[in-house]
Formats: C-alpha cells, sequence, structure tokens
C-alpha cells in the first residue's frame, strides 16, 4: 500500500522556522519525486517545492525561494521541507506528493499538515 506521511506542522510566529517531514512506503523511493504542496482557506493549491529522489535536483516557488529548503533522505525514504522566516501567508495545510517527475502529474498524495503561522 502507497503512503505519504506529512509531520512537522504547527503554529509559529512569524520569522520562525517548521520543518516538515515526508514518510513514503509502498513504492521504490528512488523512482520517485516529491513535492510539497500547500492550500490555505479559500485559495487553490499551490506547489511550494519538489525534489528528484534519483538526481537530487530540487524546484521551489518564487514565494518560498530563499526561505525554504527541500533535502531527501533517500536512506529513510523521508523528504524534508525546512522553512524559515515564515509569514503570516505561508499559512496552509501542508501536503506532499509522489510523481514521476517534477513537472508531471503527481499520483500519490499525504493527507497533509497544518502549518500557521500567526503576525
Amino acid at each position: 500500500e502507497v503512503q505519504l506521511v506529512e509531520s512537522g506542522g504547527g503554529l509559529v510566529q512569524a520569522g520562525g522556522s517548521l520543518r516538515l517531514s515526508c514518510a513514503a512506503s509502498g513504492f521504490t523511493f528512488d523512482d520517485y519525486a516529491i513535492g510539497w504542496f500547500r492550500q490555505a482557506p479559500g485559495k487553490e493549491r499551490e506547489g511550494v517545492s519538489c525534489i528528484s529522489s534519483s538526481d537530487g535536483s530540487t524546484y521551489y516557488a518564487d514565494s518560498v525561494k530563499g526561505r525554504f529548503t527541500i533535502s531527501s533522505d533517500n536512506a529513510k525514504n523521508t523528504v524534508y521541507l525546512q522553512m524559515n522566516s515564515l509569514k503570516p501567508e505561508d499559512t496552509a495545510v501542508y501536503y506532499c506528493a509522489a510523481t514521476d517527475g517534477c513537472a508531471y502529474e503527481y499520483d500519490y498524495w499525504g493527507q497533509g499538515t497544518q502549518v500557521t503561522v500567526s503576525s
């Protein structure tokens, strides 16, 4: 059974940091890219970042460049999203998802973790 389980969300003050984790199982981790998405209330889902497990290529949305860092621990089948200098507008439910490539359709999704940034 394919599973993606996010963790690490919470409440943090503006300027603070959080690290999200996405633990994957049930598929060959090295064959997939893992992306992070977020959705705030009343807004469309937004792609945040993506990493290719095979070659480590990374991509970031302009809104998070320089503040967020995505990384992968292939031995643990886990992808991390380090979020620094958080802003209230980063408040959203964050989801991780697996895909053949960062620009392709995503096949598997996690259940999401809430991130709330207070001003």
